[in-house]
Protein backbone atom coordinates (compact mmCIF):
# COMPACT_ATOMS: atom_id res chain seq x y z
CA UNK A 1 0.00 0.00 0.00
CA UNK A 2 0.73 3.47 -0.83
CA UNK A 3 2.17 5.93 2.10
CA UNK A 4 1.20 9.38 1.72
CA UNK A 5 3.03 12.30 2.71
CA UNK A 6 2.88 16.24 3.00
CA UNK A 7 4.40 18.18 0.61
CA UNK A 8 6.74 20.62 1.51
CA UNK A 9 3.89 20.87 4.96
CA UNK A 10 1.51 22.35 2.68
CA UNK A 11 -2.47 20.60 2.21
CA UNK A 12 -1.10 18.43 -0.98
CA UNK A 13 -0.11 15.17 -1.07
CA UNK A 14 2.27 12.73 -2.59
CA UNK A 15 2.40 8.91 -1.83
CA UNK A 16 5.45 6.67 -1.73
CA UNK A 17 4.47 3.93 -4.05
CA UNK A 18 6.53 0.54 -4.28
CA UNK A 19 8.33 0.39 -7.90
CA UNK A 20 7.39 -3.22 -7.74
CA UNK A 21 3.71 -2.39 -6.86
CA UNK A 22 3.69 -0.31 -9.82
CA UNK A 23 5.26 -2.79 -12.20
CA UNK A 24 2.98 -5.57 -10.89
CA UNK A 25 -0.44 -3.49 -11.61
CA UNK A 26 1.22 -2.33 -15.13
CA UNK A 27 1.02 -6.29 -15.84
CA UNK A 28 -2.15 -6.67 -14.52
CA UNK A 29 -4.25 -4.18 -16.03
CA UNK A 30 -2.37 -4.12 -19.66
CA UNK A 31 -0.37 -1.29 -19.04
CA UNK A 32 -3.88 0.81 -18.12
CA UNK A 33 -3.16 1.87 -15.09
CA UNK A 34 0.04 3.53 -16.60
CA UNK A 35 -1.91 6.50 -17.62
CA UNK A 36 -3.29 7.24 -14.30
CA UNK A 37 0.32 6.53 -12.04
CA UNK A 38 1.41 8.91 -14.79
CA UNK A 39 -0.98 11.53 -14.23
CA UNK A 40 -0.54 11.43 -10.61
CA UNK A 41 3.08 11.74 -10.47
CA UNK A 42 2.78 14.84 -12.41
CA UNK A 43 0.15 16.09 -10.51
CA UNK A 44 2.56 15.70 -7.25
CA UNK A 45 5.26 17.17 -9.17
CA UNK A 46 3.69 19.84 -10.06
CA UNK A 47 2.25 20.54 -6.24
CA UNK A 48 6.07 20.29 -5.04
CA UNK A 49 7.08 22.87 -7.48
CA UNK A 50 4.08 25.21 -6.04
CA UNK A 51 5.18 24.43 -2.96
CA UNK A 52 8.82 25.63 -3.19
CA UNK A 53 8.42 28.20 -5.93
CA UNK A 54 9.87 25.82 -8.86
CA UNK A 55 8.24 25.16 -12.03
CA UNK A 56 7.94 21.52 -11.90
CA UNK A 57 4.88 21.40 -14.90
CA UNK A 58 1.20 23.09 -14.77
CA UNK A 59 -0.91 20.34 -16.36
CA UNK A 60 -0.86 16.94 -15.21
CA UNK A 61 -3.87 15.94 -17.75
CA UNK A 62 -1.75 17.03 -20.68
CA UNK A 63 0.72 14.79 -19.83
CA UNK A 64 -1.66 11.79 -19.14
CA UNK A 65 -2.80 12.58 -22.36
CA UNK A 66 0.20 12.61 -24.14
CA UNK A 67 1.04 9.36 -22.76
CA UNK A 68 -2.14 7.91 -24.02
CA UNK A 69 -3.75 8.32 -26.59
CA UNK A 70 -0.53 10.05 -27.80
CA UNK A 71 1.36 7.25 -27.62
CA UNK A 72 -0.64 6.17 -30.68
CA UNK A 73 0.95 8.67 -32.96
CA UNK A 74 3.97 8.61 -31.00
CA UNK A 75 5.56 11.24 -30.52
CA UNK A 76 3.23 12.73 -27.61
CA UNK A 77 4.25 9.68 -25.64
CA UNK A 78 8.00 10.05 -26.23
CA UNK A 79 7.69 14.04 -25.33
CA UNK A 80 6.14 13.87 -22.19
CA UNK A 81 8.26 10.80 -20.65
CA UNK A 82 11.70 13.12 -21.64
CA UNK A 83 9.82 15.97 -20.96
CA UNK A 84 8.73 13.98 -17.25
CA UNK A 85 11.86 12.44 -16.35
CA UNK A 86 13.49 16.27 -16.51
CA UNK A 87 10.79 17.35 -14.08
CA UNK A 88 11.92 14.11 -11.65
CA UNK A 89 15.08 15.45 -12.03
CA UNK A 90 14.50 18.86 -11.09
CA UNK A 91 12.53 17.76 -8.37
CA UNK A 92 15.53 16.05 -6.90
CA UNK A 93 17.48 18.56 -7.45
CA UNK A 94 15.52 21.04 -5.70
CA UNK A 95 15.32 18.55 -2.59
CA UNK A 96 18.62 17.83 -2.65
CA UNK A 97 18.71 14.06 -3.34
CA UNK A 98 20.95 11.97 -5.82
CA UNK A 99 19.82 12.51 -9.67
CA UNK A 100 18.29 10.09 -11.54
CA UNK A 101 20.33 9.07 -14.33
CA UNK A 102 18.68 10.35 -17.80
CA UNK A 103 21.11 7.20 -19.64
CA UNK A 104 19.04 4.58 -17.65
CA UNK A 105 15.62 6.35 -17.44
CA UNK A 106 16.21 6.38 -21.67
CA UNK A 107 17.64 2.79 -22.03
CA UNK A 108 14.83 1.16 -19.95
CA UNK A 109 12.45 3.41 -22.06
CA UNK A 110 13.66 2.09 -25.14
CA UNK A 111 14.53 -1.49 -24.51
CA UNK A 112 12.09 -2.23 -21.17
CA UNK A 113 9.28 0.14 -21.23
CA UNK A 114 7.60 -1.54 -18.67
CA UNK A 115 10.22 -0.68 -16.36
CA UNK A 116 10.40 2.77 -17.04
CA UNK A 117 7.76 3.51 -14.90
CA UNK A 118 8.85 2.07 -11.56
CA UNK A 119 12.06 3.51 -11.92
CA UNK A 120 10.66 6.96 -12.47
CA UNK A 121 8.47 6.19 -9.25
CA UNK A 122 11.67 4.87 -7.44
CA UNK A 123 13.35 8.06 -8.06
CA UNK A 124 10.40 10.04 -6.74
CA UNK A 125 10.38 8.19 -3.80
CA UNK A 126 13.48 9.54 -2.74
CA UNK A 127 12.23 12.86 -2.83
CA UNK A 128 8.94 11.98 -0.77
CA UNK A 129 10.69 10.45 1.44
CA UNK A 130 13.06 13.54 1.99
CA UNK A 131 10.67 16.60 1.88
CA UNK A 132 7.37 14.55 3.05
CA UNK A 133 5.87 14.95 6.16
CA UNK A 134 4.04 11.96 7.77
CA UNK A 135 -0.10 12.07 8.26
CA UNK A 136 -0.94 11.86 11.43
CA UNK A 137 -0.33 8.55 12.71
CA UNK A 138 1.59 7.34 10.16
CA UNK A 139 5.55 7.81 10.10
CA UNK A 140 8.02 7.36 6.83
CA UNK A 141 10.03 4.46 6.68
CA UNK A 142 13.63 4.49 8.28
CA UNK A 143 16.34 5.97 5.73
CA UNK A 144 19.23 3.44 5.39
CA UNK A 145 21.89 3.62 7.42
CA UNK A 146 25.17 2.98 7.39
CA UNK A 147 25.99 0.49 11.15
CA UNK A 148 29.37 -0.22 12.05
CA UNK A 149 28.75 -3.27 13.75
CA UNK A 150 30.81 -3.02 16.84
CA UNK A 151 33.75 -4.86 18.07
CA UNK A 152 32.84 -7.92 20.45
CA UNK A 153 34.74 -7.28 23.95
CA UNK A 154 38.10 -9.08 23.70
CA UNK A 155 38.36 -12.29 25.66
CA UNK A 156 39.58 -11.60 29.19
CA UNK A 157 43.89 -12.22 29.69
CA UNK A 158 44.61 -15.54 31.34
CA UNK A 159 45.02 -15.82 34.89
Amino acid sequence: MAEEVLIAGGPDRAKIRSPWGVLGLLLITLGIYSVFWWYYVNREMRDYGHATGNDLGQKPMNSALAWFPGALIIVPHIVTAWRGTLRAQSAQRVAGVTLLSGWIALILYILLSIAFPSYIQSELNKVWEKVGTPLAGESLPPEPEETISPRPDPPPPPS
